[in-house]
């Protein structure tokens, strides 16, 4: 996509811009992503609903940032004067592990009493770690994330957590995350 939107904007003087966003997380991601995975086993098993959370490798290193702020990210790219194109990112990195961790510590659990892995969610092209350079976007977007790892990992088990508590007290209506 990146090669289409310079040769857009090249070839017919459109507005075209690209983001190239790494991983943004937040409560409404896909129960099938690792980070909504892992909150949403923490949840269950504090409320006593799940044993175990098996995961592929631990060692996996990703740049997760909150979902929010990278539309807002998208929405500065397409206020500027001239289209371009950015990557949009924390500039961090975290594991599988840390993330585990930080949100098992968020319920008080020890976490290495409940995780296991299992082979089968090892990727077969698994890239060990994966880094955004957002500088671009610093300094001319004026963009940075706000919100750090530990509490993207907090707001993500909270909102598990709710959703159990609305749950069990007959509330169907999904709350609104602002996610």
């Amino acid at each position: 996509m990146l090669f289409r939107s310079v040769n857009y904007r090249e070839s017919y003087n459109m507005f075209a811009v690209s983001g190239i966003l790494f991983n943004h997380e937040s409560p409404r991601r896909g129960e099938t992503f690792v980070t909504r995975k892992i909150a949403r086993a923490v949840a269950h098993i504090k409320a006593g609903l799940q044993k175990k959370l098996y995961l592929g490798n631990l060692d996996a290193k990703r740049d997760w940032g909150y979902a929010k702020e990278y539309v807002e990210a998208m929405w500065m790219m397409l206020q500027q004067d001239s289209p371009d194109d950015y990557v949009i990112g924390t500039g961090e990195t975290h594991s599988v592990r840390e993330f585990v961790e930080e949100a098992f510590s968020h319920v008080d659990l020890d976490w290495r009493e409940f995780v296991d892995f299992d082979a089968r969610y090892n990727r077969p092209a698994e890239v060990d770690a994966l880094l955004a350079d957002p500088s671009k976007a610093r300094r001319q977007l004026g963009w940075s994330h706000q919100t750090g790892f530990k509490e993207l990992v907090k707001l993500m088990v909270a909102a598990e957590i709710e959703s159990i508590e609305r749950q069990r007290a007959g509330i169907v209506q999904p709350p609104d995350t602002n996610a």
